[in-house]
């Protein structure tokens, strides 16, 4: 796979990395990956991976642009409100970068569906706010063995987890909460999602160029206030419903 004068160009950070290089680049213009969610963590990691060449972004969201996203989801201005999240996070990471191809999928992940939207998929970013669709997320992962890079935010902290295969994000959490904490109850501070975005797009990068060591089994938990972070590992659930 070849470059471009132009690709040449806008990677020559990526090149000289000794880590990614010219194969590590061109793993991730062959590389197809779906974010899942256009919110707080899913609007910069899409701009982010766009930004670094991967040649393929599926987004998936059902959701429309609103006035309270602009705080944190930075891939959208006032003049998206209103509009479907996909077709204008389309449109901004097209004009980021021509040489990505951006497929948008407006509806919404469910246990029925999540198989045939994460077909073809080489990682996938969830970085929604509902468990609901975060089980049938990483159920379809497993299922088709696609490494899950997990993000989620409220309030002041954050953090992110990959998953593969075993243990899978339902180690982490077996059953929904019953009273989950979401950004529209509890708030969050906006400059977060930035941080945590960008945290899994770093982490998808890494699994697709096979760069450093990513964060597989484990969970890097963020704390914005204290300007602390620590890093945790995940135990595999034997009685896990999904990869036990």
């Amino acid at each position: 796979m070849s470059f471009s004068d132009d690709e040449i160009e806008r990677y020559a950070r990526h090149l000289v990395l000794a880590e990614i290089g010219g194969p590590g680049q061109q793993r991730l213009k062959a590389a197809r990956a779906a974010i899942v969610g256009m919110g707080g963590v899913g609007a910069p990691a899409a701009l982010y991976l766009a930004a670094a060449g991967v040649g393929a972004l599926r987004l998936i969201d059902h959701d429309e642009v609103g006035l309270s996203n602009l705080q944190r989801q930075i891939a959208f201005s006032e003049q998206d409100v209103g509009a479907p999240k996909v077709e204008a996070g389309a449109a901004r990471l097209t004009a980021l970068n021509a040489h990505v191809e951006v497929e948008a999928a407006g509806e919404r992940l469910t246990a029925a569906n999540a198989a045939w939207l994460l077909e073809g998929c080489d990682v996938v970013i969830d970085g929604t706010d509902d468990f609901e669709t975060r089980f049938a997320v990483n159920a379809a992962c497993v299922a088709a063995g696609i490494p899950l890079v997990s993000g989620a935010l409220g309030r002041w902290s954050g953090q992110v987890g990959v998953f593969a295969a075993r243990p899978c994000y339902r180690c982490l959490v077996p059953e929904i909460p019953p009273e989950a904490e979401t950004c529209a109850r509890v708030g969050v501070v906006g400059a977060l999602a930035g941080v945590v975005g960008s945290m899994a797009a770093l982490e998808a990068i890494k699994l697709i160029t096979g760069a450093g060591e990513a964060l597989t089994g484990r969970l890097l938990i963020y704390d914005g206030l204290a300007g602390t972070a620590r890093t945790t590992r995940v135990a595999a659930d034997p009685a896990c419903p999904v990869c036990g």
